[in-house]
């Protein structure tokens, strides 16, 4: 899949995969897809963009699908993998970023989502 900045055309995506999803799982699921997670290690977590809550802070769902690579997917509890979250606020992993830098999130290392919260 190309890289693209359009926040609208990746919406449209993540909302036919969490229909999809939601469908099969019979629950809310939130898809993110994280196209340099596979590069950098890390998946992006935000939980506030232009000053107000969002993402993961505000998500509806019971469920997050985190897609690296545009073939794996990690499925996991919202709950779970905002614990995982909660250890990096304040620390080098709370950064600014997403499109044009107006959110702030966790870079969550992709080791702490396979081995889980432990």
């Amino acid at each position: 899949m190309e890289f693209n900045s359009d926040f609208k055309y990746d919406l449209k995506i993540g909302q036919v995969a969490e229909q999809q999803l939601a469908f099969l799982l019979g629950c809310k699921v939130e898809v993110k897809n994280d196209q340099k997670a596979h590069i950098t290690g890390n998946v992006f977590i935000e939980y506030e963009s232009r000053g107000k809550r969002s993402g993961i802070a505000t998500s509806e769902s019971e469920y997050y699908c985190i897609v690296i690579k545009s073939s794996t997917f990690i499925l996991l509890p919202k709950d779970e993998l905002k614990q995982m979250c909660r250890k990096y606020i304040g620390t080098s992993r709370d950064v600014v970023g997403g499109d044009n830098n107006t959110s702030k999130g966790i870079l969550l290392p992709l080791k702490d989502l396979i081995n889980g919260n432990k």
